[in-house]
């Protein structure tokens, strides 16, 4: 009985060890896990508890992919009846959230009207103008959120103006934006987008002083907190700025 339990167990913690493995060679986190899981099968444990279980919430976009495909396959046929600008916001934020932008966008130039009274609707049409690229038409929509609540979107808002501000040249403006945004917001999105933009201004922390420094301190730190997040997806991107911002200003 006892030799039994033990083959069982060992049969176990081998197990743990290739799901670990698997997952890590997957992943790529921090280099030092792959010697916790091979050092014990507690560190294997350990490793699925602190990795694997929380890259499990990925799932859930792929099983929410459905319910809004079937949502903006219902919105699209009863426009042909009811053409209304309710209708068309519904849709463009379905398109948003599928990363249809060219046709987000198209859903809101249709809902927006000049009877058109609140921001969010030129707020996602400007959401969808900077996904596609297009900055210059981003920068009036942005600018109506914003006006209309600094902290629209808990910030989001003013760090996506500020970003289109970055990329239509005007430096002195999207840089006094980028610091009151990360000033209060935490969206790793901005800092992302703000690090760009310091990178691309090629501010040497030694030459601008210790706030410049505290700022790219912060947005390093960010970064390494977001790569290694459930959400992975620009992980990769994110890890590339990390270690140009390391060399500029650390």
């Amino acid at each position: 009985m006892g030799s039994f339990l033990l083959f069982a167990f060992s049969w176990w913690s081998i197990l743990l060890r290739i799901v670990a493995i698997v997952h890590f060679i997957r992943r790529r986190p921090n280099f030092f896990w792959i010697w916790v899981i091979l050092f014990h099968w507690v560190g294997a444990l350990v490793y699925i508890l602190v990795e694997v279980i929380p890259d499990a919430g990925l799932l859930r976009g792929t099983f929410q992919v459905f319910p809004r495909r079937r949502r903006i396959q219902e919105l699209e046929r009863t426009i042909l009846d009811n053409p209304s600008a309710g209708n068309y916001e519904e849709l463009g934020l379905l398109y948003l959230d599928d990363g249809n932008f060219a046709r987000a966008r198209s859903c809101y130039d249709k809902a927006i009207s000049s009877r058109t009274d609140h921001a969010d609707p030129f707020y996602r049409r400007g959401i969808a103008e900077v996904e596609l690229g297009d900055f210059p038409a981003a920068i009036p929509d942005l600018e109506r959120a914003v006006n209309s609540d600094p902290e629209y979107d808990f910030h989001r808002a003013k760090g996506l103006l500020a970003w289109a501000y970055a990329q239509t040249g005007q430096a002195e403006k999207a840089d006094v934006l980028f610091r009151q945004a990360t000033r209060i917001s935490t969206i790793s999105e901005t800092y992302y987008h703000y690090a760009l933009f310091l990178q691309s201004q090629a501010r040497a922390a030694a030459g601008e002083g210790p706030s410049e420094r505290d700022q790219a301190s912060r947005v390093v730190t960010l970064h390494t907190r977001h790569a290694r997040s459930s959400n992975r997806r620009d992980a990769r991107k994110r890890a590339a700025v990390r270690s140009v911002l390391l060399k500029r200003f650390m």
